[in-house]
């Protein structure tokens, strides 16, 4: 309700009508008695000129002037009359004009969604509007019953007085909001104006309050500022919040020297894979569950953030030491140790996580977010699902990785990546069955660096893809290469776990072949055990695809995961091979032998080839040889070259040899 209307409703409220008729009244009596007698004076004038007592004279001129004073009184009693009769009219359309105002009001006041109330100089209330009832669920004969403040929270009580006073001294009180007591006990939040009803004195002796239920309003605004610094799907602080809170832990820090804290950066190892193969929709359940785990491991005092993605952030307040902030890591790590169920997905999933502590790693935001993700990255480096407390050589480290993903995301523009070939020999005649393929880096600044730096490096940036389609592409070239020479050697090709999770997957390796023209059946696809069971139903599926087209998948490092075999008999697979940490501990343990028979074993019964890879020394190759394993691969039968460095001359004698007569 606007001020002009508000002001209309003082004026015509219920108590201020009566007030104004009562004057009315007392002015219409006034006028009609002053009417009265005045007439009655006039006429008394008139009749006493034929009073006996009155002298008589009998001159014409006496008669006369007797005449004109009659008839200028009668004109008198005529025009006072008249005037009272013009009165009486005016103050009967006054009467009409607060018929219409009273009506008016008790229009406004019933219909509007605002409630108004007229209470007296003690909070007693003289009228609620019926909006109370809808708004607040009370009766009129509760509202009378109880007291103007008496509803309203103890703790917006004063505010609520001090406008009321300052209405009544200045007649127009400010605008404030406080919480009123619900029937059902719920609080509701109110705007509320008021103006004062001066009486005859100019004494202030009511006021009239109305007031605005804004109680979704500001649950509208509440929520604007809680989703400005929290995140929408795990309704965690946001970056913003979490920012904010840790410039508080360091105001603390300054006021309180002998205050602590730690910041730990946690990120979900591999996420990207799950939610590429999964979908978006099991991602955001599985960020959702993990909050759950991360919330059961924190305290109130912390503050636990989204970064975004996968990233989440924690400040830990109090914790003084790195043993601390350890045991708080180790207990995050241990929450996600039980897999997480995806609608129907079992998901196993590990984390990363960097720990800085103030003030020994860092004095400032800046210094402990970027050391804290050093950190991180290290712990990702190192083995994931494990965390790094931050130190000075990871500072270094972190440097030059930032140098290397940079150096890395251009390799192939400048043609540093190179493909070597490894051989894979049958046990059974000594023959090349396949070559596979690995990918070399030699950047002019870093040198050779291995691929087990710069793999992970590029899955963690999403360069795998770029570089695992070259390689694909490269690999068919090369096998069609071959082919054309009358050599059909097969090339085996590592998939990353990124690459299996793209949906265009089956259509880039399509390509690739449709690029070279080489026959699919000399193409074989190797994955690893832990990538299909992230998702099985659909990497099954992209597997039979590829079967589909004519293309061989084999299982890598079989043996190192725990789940794939209770699922190998329903993949669509072709070979196993055998992980190099079984074949080189032939020698070693006792119990290797029979584990690989084992192995080898279940392969033959399903129907699939079995490959050691690995083999470096005769006594491996003698024992992988017992197992009736069917090929082998390793730098004792011949190292990575690149194509155009593989002596075909020495592999044709060792052919020609087989492998007891080349090993002699």
């Amino acid at each position: 309700m606007d001020q002009q209307a508000f002001q209309q409703v003082n004026q015509n409220s219920p108590e201020a009508i009566p007030i104004e008729v009562s004057r009315i009244e007392g002015r219409e009596w006034w006028l009609w008695g002053f009417a009265v007698a005045v007439t009655l004076a006039l006429t008394f004038g008139i009749i006493s000129f034929t009073f006996p007592w009155f002298h008589w004279q009998t001159e014409t001129s006496y008669w006369f002037d007797l005449k004109e004073w009659v008839r200028a009184l009668a004109s008198l009693v005529l025009l006072f009359d008249l005037y009272a009769i013009y009165q009486h009219f005016q103050l009967q359309r006054i009467r009409r004009q607060l018929v219409e105002r009273d009506q008016l009001f008790q229009l406004i006041s019933e219909n509007a969604a605002d409630m108004i109330a007229l209470v007296d100089s003690d909070g007693r209330r003289l009228y609620n509007s019926p909006a109370y009832q809808k708004v607040l669920g009370y009766s009129p004969e509760e509202l009378k019953a109880s007291s103007s403040i008496e509803q309203v929270h103890p703790d917006d009580r004063p505010k609520v007085l001090k406008a009321a006073e300052k209405a009544r001294q200045s007649g127009q009180g400010e605008r404030v909001e406080y919480r009123v007591r619900h029937k059902d006990g719920s609080w509701r939040v109110l705007e509320s104006t008021a103006c004062a009803i001066r009486n005859s004195k100019g004494q202030t002796d009511k006021l009239v309050i109305v007031n605005r239920d804004i109680t979704e309003r500001k649950r509208a605004e509440e929520m604007l500022v809680h989703n400005a610094f929290h995140d929408g799907l795990t309704n965690l602080p946001n970056r913003a919040l979490f920012i904010d809170r840790l410039q508080h832990s360091l105001t603390l820090s300054k006021r309180q020297s002998n205050y602590k804290f730690a910041v730990l950066l946690i990120d979900v190892d591999e996420f990207k894979i799950i939610n590429d193969s999964l979908g978006h929709a099991v991602g955001d359940l599985l960020l959702q569950q993990l909050t759950l785990r991360l919330k059961s491991c924190v305290r109130d005092c912390d503050t636990l953030a989204r970064l975004g993605g996968d990233e989440f952030a924690l400040v830990a307040s109090g914790l003084k030491n790195a043993e601390e902030a350890s045991v708080v890591s180790a207990r995050i790590l241990t929450s996600l140790e039980t897999p997480f169920d995806l609608g129907g997905h079992p998901v196993r999933v590990t984390a990363s996580i960097g720990v800085t502590i103030y003030p020994n790693d860092g004095g400032d935001m800046s210094s402990l977010q970027q050391n804290a993700d050093a950190a991180m990255y290290e712990s990702k480096r190192r083995a994931r699902n494990g965390f790094q407390l931050f130190n000075t050589d990871i500072r270094h480290a972190s440097r030059g990785q930032l140098d290397m993903e940079q150096r890395l995301s251009g390799a192939i523009e400048h043609g540093e990546l190179t493909l070597f070939y490894q051989p894979v020999y049958a046990l059974a005649d000594g023959k090349i069955s396949a070559f596979e393929t690995l990918t070399r880096w030699n950047n002019p600044t870093l040198g050779t660096v291995p691929p087990s730096i710069f793999i992970p490096l590029a899955e963690e940036t999403g360069c795998i893809l770029p570089i695992g389609s070259w390689v694909l592409l490269e690999a068919c070239r090369q096998a069609q290469l071959w082919a054309e020479r009358g050599m059909d050697l097969p090339v085996t090709v590592n998939v990353s776990p990124v690459q299996l999770g793209q949906p265009d997957f089956v259509s880039t390796v399509q390509h690739a072949l449709y690029e070279t023209g080489l026959n699919p059946r000399l193409l074989k696809l190797e994955v690893t055990e832990s990538m299909l069971m992230r998702d099985f139903e659909r990497a099954s599926a992209t597997l039979q695809h590829l079967r589909a087209l004519g293309i061989e998948i084999w299982i890598d490092d079989f043996g190192t995961g725990y789940s794939c075999f209770s699922y190998l008999h329903k993949l669509p697979v072709d070979a196993i091979k055998i992980a190099a940490e079984f074949v080189q501990d032939i020698g070693k343990h006792r119990g290797v032998l029979p584990l690989l028979r084992g192995i080898v074993a279940l392969g033959h019964n399903l129907g699939l080839r079995t490959i050691a890879e690995g083999m470096e020394t005769e006594e491996q190759l003698e024992g992988v040889r017992s197992t009736g394993c069917d090929q082998a691969q390793g730098f004792l039968l011949g190292r990575p070259r690149p194509a155009e460095k593989i002596d075909w001359e020495a592999l044709a004698v060792f052919e020609a040899c087989g492998l007891s007569g080349a090993l002699a």
